[in-house]
């Protein structure tokens, strides 16, 4: 090998090098939090002359699950309004007296549920529109997804 064949060749294991000890010094730098929740609570008391009341607040606590409640293959109270904000976690549960398959559009999430049960939805809200949620087999639309940028 001539004189600069060798000068190429260490400059692509020193490349090499230093590409490998950047990937593995981020890599094992990285402390994930993603998967981590903060969880607070406060405790106020309030005091008046022969009264005290205590008030716990959880700033983990998370909003209650929208209920979606179909009836003769209808949502009860007409297309149910279900708004996120892009990032949230989207959660809505399908209660239905029918069995079908729930589709959410856009998402492209599918559930089958059977008549008299429901089916729970859980996933990222990484996707901002409106989507449609339907009784996929029967064509019928039983919530509006909104999911705002």
């Amino acid at each position: 090998m001539n004189q600069r064949g060798r000068r190429l060749a260490i400059l692509v294991v020193g490349v090499i090098a230093i590409v490998v000890a950047f990937v593995v010094l981020n890599s094992s730098g990285n402390d994930n939090n993603d998967n981590k929740q903060a969880s607070s609570t406060t405790s106020t008391t309030a005091t008046t002359p022969g009264q005290s009341t205590t008030q716990n607040t959880s700033a983990s606590a998370q909003p209650a699950v929208k209920t979606v409640v179909v009836k003769n293959a209808k949502p009860v109270g007409g297309i149910q309004k279900l708004s996120f904000n892009k990032g949230d976690q989207v959660r809505f549960r399908v209660k239905s007296d029918v069995g079908d398959e729930i589709h959410v559009h856009g998402y492209d999430f599918h559930k089958d549920v059977k008549p008299g049960s429901s089916v729970t939805f859980s996933f990222p809200a990484k996707i901002d529109g409106i989507f449609i949620v339907e009784l996929e087999s029967r064509g019928e639309q039983i919530a509006s997804l909104q999911v705002n940028p």
